[in-house]
């Protein structure tokens, strides 16, 4: 498995580092994983990935993974041995618009597909909606993995790779027989809840018990961690603070708040349905890097290929690295097999996987790992 690892933000270097991979016998297909802090242009990546002979996916990240590194600026292009069938799914804001006609008018070989990369704009509002039409439409017959591409400045713009060139608020599916073992963990615990969530609209929540959601929020933290609302960012302190949605007899969905909308609304990334009881969560270092150890062991473990041809593929949350700060590198450390087993992957905006057995859900805060064929 060729894998091209470079902190240049140099589109020329990333034009040269598509042919080199994509050069490799057997390349079948590019990876392409890109960081927010290269600032790539549409204009000018557009024709570099319209040239592409072979199919590409992947996206712009706030920050990728090459091995245990964690990268602020560069790109890791990866050439699949497998062929991806790509397309995409546009509209992913449209309120009136479904996914589900969408989807069943693409013209894939299930037969023929073991896994499915599923990239989203991560500033998109419906990707819960998205989710559940892809799992409605294409049930467990396949793994999925994927995230949330975009900024952490919260600007919506181009983050979507594909070989028509940068795309925005779209989804962008890449079919494939590659066999994977996917694994999903996230660590955090219950701080305060639960509470029913009475009004939301889509991924804001505007109150909580009928109380404004915000105020109900900054006591819970408070109560915890002193006047923090007062010295610090909103985002700074949501970090460490995030929504738990409950599910029946399953580790609860994670939602992270993000920011507040003009009436101190919360914003989260991924919808929070109305009527859902949610909690207040809590973590510390510990449980979040035991999370990852069993998110690695669980994709481990549900490999089915063979051993020495195995790669990992990490969508690990953003805020996960904002949380434990200088200890992440503890977490790369435990989602590591060994020294011997290519590592990459991204820092995403929410994540999105199952494994042929659970429900297809999008994740915040989440470490998810798919051991993949290589």
């Amino acid at each position: 498995m060729p894998i091209k690892s470079s902190s240049s933000i140099a589109v020329s270097d990333l034009a040269s580092g598509l042919a080199e991979v994509a050069s490799q016998p057997g390349v079948a297909s590019l990876l392409v994983l890109a960081c927010d802090g290269n600032g790539y242009a549409a204009e000018s990546v557009d024709p570099i990935l319209k040239a592409q002979k072979l199919p590409v996916a992947g996206g712009v990240f706030p920050q990728i993974i090459s091995g245990t590194t964690r990268m602020e600026k560069g790109f890791v292009i990866v050439g699949l041995s497998e062929p991806l069938q790509v397309e995409t799914i546009p509209g992913l804001s449209v309120v009136e618009d479904g996914f589900e006609d969408r989807l069943e008018s693409l013209d894939v070989d299930l037969s023929k597909t073991r896994t499915v990369m599923v990239f989203v704009d991560g500033l998109s509002t419906r990707i819960n909606d998205l989710v559940e039409d892809l799992f409605a439409v294409f049930g467990l017959e396949a793994n999925y993995i994927g995230g949330g591409a975009g900024s952490l400045s919260l600007e919506q713009r181009p983050c979507l790779f594909t070989n028509r060139g940068m795309v925005m608020d779209c989804a962008v599916l890449a079919f494939t027989n590659m066999q994977t073992g996917i694994g999903v963990s996230h660590g955090w615990q219950d701080l305060e809840g639960p509470f029913e969530v009475t009004e939301s609209r889509r991924n804001t929540v505007v109150s909580l018990d009928w109380q404004p959601a915000y105020e109900v929020y900054r006591e819970t933290v408070e109560a915890h961690a002193g006047n923090v609302f007062a010295s610090k960012d909103f985002f700074e302190i949501a970090s460490s603070y995030p929504f738990g949605i409950s599910r029946l007899a399953a580790e609860k969905i994670v939602r992270d708040p993000v920011s507040l909308g003009p009436n101190n609304e919360i914003v989260c990334i991924g919808e929070v349905p109305q009527q859902a009881f949610v909690h207040i969560l809590k973590g510390d270092p510990a449980s979040l890097i035991a999370a990852a150890k069993e998110a690695l062991r669980r994709g481990r473990d549900s490999f089915e290929g063979r051993v020495d041809r195995r790669a990992v593929f990490l969508v690990d949350c953003i805020s996960r690295y904002l949380f434990l700060g200088a200890e992440f590198v503890r977490e790369l450390e435990a989602l590591s097999i060994d020294t011997k087993t290519p590592t990459f992957g991204v820092l995403s905006l929410g994540e999105i996987a199952n494994n042929r057995k659970d429900y297809l859900e999008f994740y915040n805060k989440t470490a998810v790992v798919a051991v993949i064929e290589a």
